[in-house]
């Protein structure tokens, strides 16, 4: 039975744990911030240095994951490109992990990854079909079909939040317009609710944004809480978004369960009844939603960890 240190590599920070099983929780874990403006090598620098200080004093068979941001190539274990982290394009970051340690390194996508984690040890667990989606400052996912992580020919499968549902909507950060996370990720929903309150709308929120410049989803979701009828509508149509996307995937992969993650769905209620309620308008037939599932991601922040755990477990049982 395989150790193994798990990394969650982002571009704020770089979390590495050590799981002397392959199970959470782990046994130790440490966070420490990315700093992704001073490049590749400081920040291979500061991965080295969260790995070494989870790795243990003896051990007998000893694997690293990695979730990480891509899009990347799992099977080469290559960063293609990374908008969150200047200067990463095409870094071998497998293989400089590699030749560091001496031990097996495992590499994924870190939405897939926490993809993985919720279906092994979360919400998904027990099921065969299940779909994950993390709403944050972008929106990621993963597919699980027929009890394996979807990767596609080149690894670069599940980009969830990147299909189309508007062709003539906001421009999204990957440069095409009206995808999934340019209509109802975090900062869709702030920028939604700042334009109807420049229409004139009324709400508590107007003094936020006077205040600050600027707001957040949190606000508009914290203010929908509180009965703000501005942000209920603005997280209404978020909703409506994200479960049009819902439709669309159930229509593509028939999930038994649909696990939501991520900031964004800290919202609860006012976000998820009309993520179904839009499901339920758009699949072509009700079969699609016979028993279907949608629930709240169970691991939180250790998805990815638990996530790059479980596949550096899995690459040794299939080895």
């Amino acid at each position: 039975m395989p150790e193994i240190i798990a990394v969650d590599f982002g571009g704020t920070n770089i979390r590495a744990a050590y799981f002397p099983t392959p199970e959470p929780p782990p046994a130790t874990q440490i966070k420490i911030p990315t700093k992704a403006d001073e490049g590749p090598e400081a920040v291979l620098g500061r991965l080295v240095e969260a790995i070494e200080s989870q790795y243990p004093d003896r051990y007998h068979d000893l694997r690293i994951g990695i979730a990480s941001p891509g899009p990347l190539n799992p099977m080469e274990g290559i960063i293609l490109m990374a908008p969150n982290l200047k200067g990463w394009r095409d870094v071998p970051l497998r293989d400089r992990v590699q030749d560091r340690f001496g031990v097996p390194v495992f590499i994924g996508n870190d939405a897939n990854l926490a993809a993985l984690g919720e279906w092994r040890f979360g919400a998904g667990r027990g099921t065969q079909h299940m779909i994950y989606l993390t709403l944050s400052t972008g929106i990621g996912g993963g597919v699980i079909v027929d009890g394996r992580l979807l990767l596609g020919w080149r690894g670069l499968a599940a980009e969830l939040g990147h299909l189309t549902l508007d062709p003539q909507g906001p421009l999204c950060g990957c440069g095409q317009r009206g995808h999934a996370e340019a209509l109802a990720a975090g900062p869709a929903i702030a920028r939604r609710a700042i334009e109807r309150l420049h229409s004139g709308e009324p709400s508590s929120l107007a003094s936020e944004l006077e205040r600050h410049g600027t707001l957040t989803a949190r606000q508009v979701g914290d203010a929908a809480r509180h009965g703000d009828d501005l942000a209920i509508q603005t997280i209404a149509e978020a909703g409506a978004w994200i479960g049009l996307l819902l439709a669309d995937l159930a229509h593509a992969f028939n999930p038994q369960i649909f696990v939501l993650g991520g900031g964004v769905s800290q919202i609860g209620a006012l976000l998820f009844d009309p993520i179904e309620q839009s499901l339920e308008r758009h699949v072509m037939d009700p079969a699609y939603i016979e028993g279907l599932r949608i629930l709240p991601a169970e691991l939180g922040d250790d998805a990815g960890l638990v996530g790059a755990m479980a596949l550096a477990s899995l690459k040794e049982l299939s080895a």
